[in-house]
């Protein structure tokens, strides 16, 4: 399993996990876990996804998150799971 963490954050606005959910089924990457919250007026969502089987490779599946997010009005990252890791470790 090649899991990724993608996290979303900005002003919240209808349709950004739509929008997100949708590319992902599009690429046949599966959500394994979510959350989302909304704090005055601001939106934040962390997901767990398995790119396996990902119909695009993992670095053009970055850039076009990446991109979807500015057209949405929110900032997209997606990162592998271990470099996640490493990264937030205490």
């Amino acid at each position: 399993m090649n899991k990724a963490i993608i996290t979303v954050v900005g002003k919240d606005t209808v349709g950004i996990i739509a929008r997100v959910c949708t590319y992902l089924s599009e690429h046949q990457v599966n959500v394994l876990d979510i959350s989302q919250t909304i704090i005055d007026g601001f939106f934040n969502m962390m997901m767990i996804v398995d790119y396996t089987n990902a119909t695009v490779e993992f670095a053009t599946m970055v850039d076009e998150m990446e991109e979807l997010g500015e057209q949405i009005g929110v900032r997209i990252r997606c990162q592998r799971e271990e470099i996640f890791t490493k990264m937030h470790r205490i």
